[in-house]
C-alpha cells in the first residue's frame, strides 16, 4: 500500500444511494449481521473490502473470484480482503482498514489513493477459520483499473450492480455439502455464498435494499 492511501474514515460526501449503506453500517449491531461473533480473545485478525462504486449500470460492488487452483476455498467468490500485518496497526484501531486497502492493491491492482473509507462494520467471526474479519465499507470516488494480480491468487475480479444483486431471481439459499446452509446470489456467472453472500445480504437489508424474494430458492453450482 502506498504512502498516500488514506487510514482515516470520512463519512462525508458520498452520493446520495449510499447513505442509507452509510446509515446502516453505523448503527447495526454484531448480532444483527451473525450469530457468529468474535471471541473475548484470540482469533486471527483479518479484513475485506466492500468496494461500493458506479459504473455504466449505476451502483455496483466488487467481488473476486479466488484462483481455481488454491488449496482452500478455490474458485470461491470473496471480497479483496485477508490477514492483517503488523505494518497494518492496531485491530481495534486503522488496522483494518488499512489490511482492506493493502490487499485489495495487491489482489485487484486497485489504486487505494482513490478509494474514500466511509464506515467499517462490526467484527464476525468465522470459525472454521478462525478468522476475525472487520468489513470496511469504501466509496471508489476515483476509480483505476482492477484485474487480477497474481493468477495464482485470484482467478478474476469483477463488479456487480447492486440492483443485480438486489433483484429477487438472483437471490437464493445454497446447501454446502458440508451441511451449512445461507444466502446465495446468482450474479455474473458466478454463485456467490458463505461469508460473503451473508455480509451482502444483511447490508442490503439493513440499507432497505433488498427486494422481496423466495427463501426457499435453492442455488446450486454449475
Amino acid at each position: 500500500m502506498t504512502s498516500s492511501a488514506p487510514t482515516a474514515i470520512v463519512r462525508d460526501g458520498l452520493p446520495e444511494w449510499l447513505l442509507p449503506v452509510r446509515a446502516a453500517a453505523e448503527t447495526v449491531r454484531p448480532e444483527q449481521l451473525s450469530r457468529f461473533l468474535p471471541p473475548a480473545e484470540g482469533g486471527r485478525h483479518s479484513a475485506v473490502l466492500l468496494l461500493f462504486g458506479e459504473g455504466p449500470t449505476g451502483p455496483d460492488l466488487l467481488l473476486t473470484e479466488r484462483s481455481k487452483a488454491l488449496r482452500a476455498h478455490a474458485g470461491q467468490v470473496s471480497f479483496p480482503g485477508g490477514a492483517l500485518d503488523a505494518v497494518d496497526g492496531d485491530p481495534q484501531g486503522s488496522g483494518p482498514v488499512a489490511a482492506a486497502l493493502r490487499e485489495a492493491a495487491e489482489e485487484t491492482g486497485l489504486d487505494p489513493s482513490g478509494v474514500q473509507v466511509f464506515a467499517t462494520l462490526p467484527a464476525l467471526y468465522i470459525p472454521v477459520s478462525d478468522f476475525v474479519v472487520t468489513p470496511v465499507l469504501g466509496w471508489w470516488r476515483r476509480e483505476s483499473p482492477v484485474m487480477p494480480v497474481d493468477p495464482g491468487e485470484t482467478g478474476a475480479v469483477f463488479r456487480v450492480p447492486l440492483a443485480v444483486l438486489a433483484d429477487p431471481a438472483s437471490r437464493g439459499r445454497y446447501r454446502h455439502p458440508s451441511g451449512f446452509t445461507g444466502p446465495a446470489f446468482a450474479v455474473a456467472g458466478h454463485v456467490v455464498w458463505g461469508f460473503t453472500a451473508g455480509v451482502i445480504d444483511r447490508v442490503l437489508h439493513y440499507s432497505g435494499l433488498e427486494l422481496p424474494w423466495d427463501s426457499s430458492r435453492q442455488i446450486t453450482m454449475s
